[in-house]
């Protein structure tokens, strides 16, 4: 008999978010009386408590009776690394202020760039640890960070230099993303091509040649970047080895989708206006669509991207809280579920999907994690619900129970 780490067993559910264990009708399909055999951090094999212990001698066994265990979360979009808290924005947007009004009295990502810059990269972390702690402690396991609020070179790098020590330093795994056209900065205002250009020929080449981003983001929006100056910026963030995300289509169908959908882009992201043409590019272009609806909830906006559209087009849906300090001020991939089975009239089949297998998708980790198959990362939930229906149905309290990170416990609630 072989000897392994751990055998996580007797869970009332083991969701292994194989597609082979998914009904008709799209709901999953759990494993009575579920185990996982986990050896060197990694997945060894799942099947029934007496499967597993009949055929594994385990160092370690945690029983998960009456609970479900389900892959860790995955989060793909988010803005964790940030100089400071933007609460008085939140209030101003509740007493009827607009986006454009909080900027000209100083808010917004601008706000945030002024303060980014006077910070150095360890104020960086250490404002970021806590943060980092509350996804883990909610069940999130592997999540992407971007850049975006240095908006000079310097900065930029320092921000992502940031990230870089929080993947090195922290139990979760973060994969970078270079968001340099997050915004205009304030001295290009006047000139914004000259800001492309220093985007094009300066940051991203840097960004590249140090290895410090996976992905290149670019905030295609009516009032930031047009699809013909994402395209530019996203094509040269390809030329130089980077993979493809876009904000798309947040506020107004301006062809972000469409955009995402004729570069083949990793992910499009928002899209809360995106037209029937962008979801039709988007599934064309084999695009993951990340839906942010912490995101619509945090600004009040009664207006929500079109989930269903989008499953029914075939589009593989993922979740992301887009946690940042102005616009979406949560780490919790639970609240995200929730809102996405009351807004977005997701299942929670579905909604689970978006934060495992198809959030790893949609950052490029499906090979290793979003999933318990044999050989991937042992990033394991134990969830204190008797079933997968209570995520979204149960919300505004932790449901986790043990939080186990290749192969380890990381967090036990």
């Amino acid at each position: 008999m072989e000897t392994i780490d751990l055998i996580v067993r007797d869970a009332a559910q083991l969701i292994t978010m194989d597609e082979r264990r998914t009904a008709a009708d799209g709901a999953l399909t759990p494993l009575a009386d579920g185990a996982v055999a986990v050896n060197d951090g990694k997945i060894v094999e799942c099947g029934t408590t007496a499967e597993i212990t009949r055929k594994y001698e385990t160092r370690s066994s945690i029983s998960a009776a009456g609970m479900v265990v389900t892959p860790g979360l995955v989060d793909p979009h988010t803005h964790l690394v940030f100089p400071a808290t933007r609460e008085e924005e939140f209030e101003m947007r509740n007493l009827g202020l607009s986006y454009k009004e909080i900027t000209r009295r100083g808010g917004g990502i601008h706000s945030s760039v002024d303060k980014l810059r006077n910070m150095n990269r360890e104020e960086l972390i250490e404002g970021s640890l806590p943060h980092l702690d509350t996804a883990l402690a909610h069940g999130t396991t592997t999540m992407e960070i971007k850049s975006g609020y240095g908006l000079t070179t310097k900065d930029e790098i320092k921000m992502l230099e940031a990230i870089a020590e929080l993947d090195r330093s922290h139990a979760m795994d973060v994969a970078a993303t270079f968001l340099g056209a997050h915004e205009v900065p304030a001295e290009f205002r006047e000139d914004k091509e000259k800001y492309i250009d220093l985007l094009i020929n300066e940051m991203i080449p840097e960004v590249a040649r140090r290895k410090l981003a996976e992905f290149c983001d670019v905030f295609c929006e009516a009032h930031v970047y047009s699809v013909e100056e994402s395209r530019r910026i996203l094509l040269a963030a390809r030329k130089a080895g980077m993979k493809l995300k876009i904000h798309a289509d947040e506020i107004e169908p301006t062809g972000g989708a469409e955009l995402a959908g004729e570069l083949k882009c990793v992910s499009a992201d928002h899209l809360v206006a995106a037209s029937d043409a962008g979801i039709d590019a988007l599934k064309k272009g084999s695009v993951v669509a990340v839906l942010l609806p912490a995101t619509s909830f945090s600004l009040g906006l009664g207006k929500h991207a079109r989930a269903r559209q989008m499953l029914k087009a075939g589009l593989p849906v993922a979740l992301a809280t887009d946690f940042n300090p102005g616009t979406s001020f949560t780490e919790s991939q639970q609240m995200t579920m929730a809102l996405a089975c009351v807004n977005l009239k997701m299942t929670a089949a579905e909604a689970l999907r978006g934060c495992t297998i198809y959030a790893a998708r949609a950052i490029k980790r499906e090979d290793v994690v979003g999933s318990l198959k044999p050989g991937k990362r042992a990033d394991l939930v134990i969830w204190n619900i008797p079933n997968y229906r209570h995520l979204g149905y149960h919300f505004g309290v932790n449901l986790v129970h043990t939080v186990i990170k290749k192969g380890k416990v990381v967090e036990k609630c």
